[in-house]
């Protein structure tokens, strides 16, 4: 990808929900919600602040992360459905889980 976001923006490729529930039921696509769960894909350099420095981001490229429900923006790129966000609505990272294990087909 040939994509850099700028300032404190991150590209984020949301994470497939699970389609069975526990009980082995199927839930169709149109029942599901979109996930709040993704990984990062590329991160901006950073925000500045009042004295005109750089202040680095706190995620990286590969970080797991929760976001709201109605956060960034949607676009595609490279045939690839992907999210354009501040750092600001990220909520968090989720620790020891590798988010190459469940990547978005």
């Amino acid at each position: 990808m040939q994509f850099r976001p700028l300032h404190d923006r991150v590209v984020v490729r949301r994470i497939t929900a699970e389609e069975k529930t526990k009980g082995g039921i199927i839930i169709p696509d149109t029942a599901q919600e979109k996930p709040m769960e993704g990984e990062i894909i590329a991160v901006g350099a950073g925000a500045r602040n009042e004295q005109g420095q750089i202040v680095a981001l706190d995620v990286k490229a590969g970080d797991r992360v929760l976001f709201g429900k109605w956060s960034g923006t949607e676009v595609k790129l490279d045939g690839q459905e992907l999210l354009i966000m501040k750092e600001s609505d990220i909520m968090g990272v989720v620790e020891g889980q590798a988010a190459s294990a469940q990547k978005a087909a």
